[in-house]
């Protein structure tokens, strides 16, 4: 009895992971029943609507119930705008859901830095106040800290998901969906709930009605991806975080500039394979159970481009801030100055959604600049009736080059995005650039063999061509099952043998 009770009470130690034996337990007891339940599409959706909720509270706790507040509030103003007989109506309850969504989630994540703002800019002494947590104390006499303000897991994903959802309503793309359980379904469905990618409602909810449908190929495909991301995850991101990135970036001036410099090149990979793992993972999982979320990654550090790489990178929230944000600005049918100035609060507000500090706005606003420095060059380039688009695209040095150079721009962002604060971020480029200590090079090299060895191999797997990465995906596919379970049994030997003693969680949990 005990250990059921463990089982179903949520610990913040030991949250449910995709990288946690508890989690593929829980997905084989789920598969187990819904292979019974699948067929009705009613209770198939019921099913994993109250499955994917207590996913979200093995997850994050009694934060489901702001899931469950999401839900049932954008839920009844879909229906008031499809309903609302006037304009003004529509745009009084659309607005009304982008406000309560985004008031959500910037009280979860932007309290302690807006009363840090005016603390400083008028010189005040206000304090956060957890109001969910007093009103607790007093209502059913618990003991939360009043004092902190815990962001849960995965809001700033969901918050998106449903602000799409009621916009799209407003814009006659969709339909509001008649059951709220399914509509819940499509909120809180577990694979993608903590880390995206971030699903549209014209995605997903139609497939919430159409019959289970999951050939040999793609079962094989899902397989591949779940594996994939497992090692992405385990075997590449996690092993050099652990063992070089961290320590360089919680001490920078303890290393040398080549080993800072090393250790942001690392990060760059660490980070691709830390986030694009859990998208293989989430895609793989849902695919299982008959369900397609759309591709998240395509191989970034391939772009020409910082265009291109927002092409690649986290595609479901750069194609959301386009269409959600960007286009509403007036997007590029505004002037260049005007077009500019969107790019730009697009870029610094897309940071501030990373996080409530500084660090997030300047790696937005890096990504800005090198944006509309991209848009000046391809404008130069047309008015000078140039060949550039021509070479561009089929000379060798100039890709070699483009590629190069923008996986350097996006890469020198990461301190920003990575360092604790911003005299940690100064450190690291001081050391970089003042303290680089060439000469030790070959030294250092012999010393990190193993972590720059890992870094090197994780690179060539991203830059292999893509004709060939099709090739080995196809040959997995069709081998025989019985070759796929070896390959299943030997990654999960492998992935025993090299873990480390504390599960790593995925890097986007945070955000």
């Amino acid at each position: 009895m005990e250990y059921l009770q463990e089982i179903l009470t949520y610990s913040e130690e030991k949250p449910m992971l995709f990288t946690r034996l508890y989690f593929w337990v829980f997905f084989t007891v789920l598969l187990a029943f819904y292979s019974i339940l699948y067929r009705r599409r009613a209770i198939r959706n019921a099913y994993l609507f109250v499955l994917s909720l207590f996913f979200y509270y093995q997850s994050s706790g009694y934060f489901f119930t702001l899931l469950i507040f999401s839900t049932i509030a954008d839920f009844t103003l879909g229906h008031l705008i499809y309903q609302s007989s006037t304009r003004v109506k529509k745009k009084l309850f659309v607005a009304t859901s982008v406000l309560i969504n985004l008031g959500v989630l910037s009280y979860f994540k932007y309290s302690y830095f807006f009363v840090e703002m005016v603390n400083r800019i008028f010189d005040t002494n206000y304090e956060v106040v957890n109001l969910l947590a007093k009103f607790s104390n007093q209502l059913a006499e618990t003991n939360f800290d009043v004092g902190t303000i815990i962001l849960p897991v995965g809001i700033s994903f969901y918050t998106f998901q449903t602000i799409s959802y009621t916009v799209d309503v407003y814009r006659g793309k969709i339909k509001p969906v008649n059951n709220i359980i399914d509509f819940g379904f499509y909120v809180s469905f577990f694979p993608q709930l903590v880390a995206g990618p971030i699903v549209r409602a014209a995605e997903f909810i139609p497939q919430l009605y159409q019959k289970f449908k999951l050939t040999k190929r793609e079962f094989s495909h899902a397989l591949f991806l779940i594996m994939t991301g497992l090692m992405k995850k385990m075997l590449i991101s996690d092993y050099i975080s652990i063992n070089y990135v961290d320590r360089v970036f919680e001490a920078p001036l303890s290393y040398s500039g080549f080993e800072n410099a090393m250790a942001v090149y690392g990060y760059s990979l660490q980070i691709y394979c830390d986030f694009s793992g859990y998208t293989d993972i989430a895609i793989g999982v849902a695919l299982l159970m008959g369900f397609r979320l759309p591709v998240n990654f395509n191989s970034p550090y391939k772009a020409l481009n910082v265009t291109d790489f927002w092409r690649r990178w986290h595609i479901s929230l750069s194609s959301w801030l386009r269409d959600y944000l960007y286009i509403p600005l007036g997007g590029n049918k505004k002037r260049n100055l005007r077009r500019h100035v969107n790019i730009m609060i697009t870029m610094l507000l897309g940071g501030l959604w990373h996080g409530a500090h500084l660090r997030f706005i300047i790696w937005g606003g890096i990504h800005g600049v090198a944006l509309i420095i991209h848009k000046l060059w391809m404008s130069l380039m047309k008015r000078l009736n140039s060949h550039y688009h021509s070479i561009y695209g089929s000379s060798r040095l100039g890709r070699f080059l483009s590629v190069f150079l923008t996986f350097h721009v996006v890469t020198a962002a990461w301190i920003f995005f990575r360092a604790q604060n911003m005299n940690k971020a100064k450190q690291m480029i001081n050391q970089i650039v003042y303290h680089f200590e060439a000469e030790m090079i070959p030294r250092m090299i012999a010393s990190y063999q193993e972590i720059f060895g890992m870094i090197a191999i994780g690179f060539i797997l991203h830059w292999l061509p893509a004709n060939f990465k099709e090739r080995y995906r196809g040959w997995f596919i069709q081998t025989p099952l019985v070759i796929k379970l070896l390959a299943v049994i030997l990654l999960v030997i492998i992935i025993y043998q090299v873990k480390s003693a504390a599960i790593q969680p995925f890097i986007y949990f945070k955000f």
